[in-house]
């Protein structure tokens, strides 16, 4: 088949599913789901939760807001007139990967303006982001020394159960059967890692589709080298 059909193959995965029960719960994240399923607990009622691209931030992020009743933004399309909007008395907030905010116009002013608001309004800020406060690259003095001394969790590199369970769930939400042994193989010859996960699912599932045949070792193998390659 030829490259240009590949690209007019249709995607038709299924959105993944973002509920707490669709989680899945293992040593990697226990510490993480506990301190977000004790936000009486967080200082001044804000927390940052730190893992690595895949880790499962969004989803927890998901259910979290669901469950708190919270509204989830972006970093970067934060704008500094609409944080009073956004710290609602009593209420809850979710800003997603917060390490964008030193890169994007005016969400650096904004996320400073939501620190000082949240905690007077009793008002829950959790933050995500893939990496600490000190690589986010931000500008503002005074936002720098706030995020650096933020309460923060950590989702941590996955165990080999997590990782077959996170793969064969990636799978699933594709609509994408693959036999049990194939998932053993990836989770013995791929790194821990769950964004590189989700990349080598959604590259099998267009292969299959382009091709019009099932998953194979095969397939795993080549895509697998190539991704592998291009996070060298």
């Amino acid at each position: 088949m030829s490259a240009a059909s590949r690209q007019l193959t249709l995607d038709l995965t299924t959105p993944p599913a973002h509920s707490r029960a669709d989680f899945l719960p293992a040593p990697a994240n226990s510490n993480a789901l506990a301190v977000l399923d004790a936000p009486q607990d967080w200082p001044q009622g804000r927390m940052l939760l730190i893992g690595p691209e895949g880790a499962g931030k969004s989803h927890l992020a998901a259910f979290w807001a669901a469950e708190n009743g919270a509204r989830r933004m972006k970093a970067a399309a934060l704008r500094p007139d609409a944080a009073d909007g956004l710290a609602t008395e009593g209420g809850a907030l979710v800003i997603e990967d917060a390490d964008r905010a030193g890169r994007a116009a005016g969400a650096e002013q904004a996320l400073f303006h939501l620190w000082n608001l949240c905690a007077p309004r009793d008002c829950l800020l959790l933050l995500t982001a893939r990496t600490p406060p000190r690589d986010w690259g931000l500008v503002l003095p005074d936002l720098r020394s706030r995020m650096d001394a933020m309460p923060q969790v950590r989702l941590m590199p996955p165990d080999e159960s997590l990782l077959a369970a996170v793969l064969v769930k990636l799978f699933a939400d594709r609509q994408q059967a693959v036999p049990a042994d194939l998932i053993d193989w990836l989770v013995l010859h791929m790194p821990r890692d769950l964004g590189l996960a989700r990349r080598l699912v959604a590259a099998m599932d267009r292969a299959a589709m382009a091709d019009k045949r099932p998953i194979t070792r095969r397939i795993a193998a080549e895509l697998l080298n190539g991704l592998s390659a291009e996070d060298m």
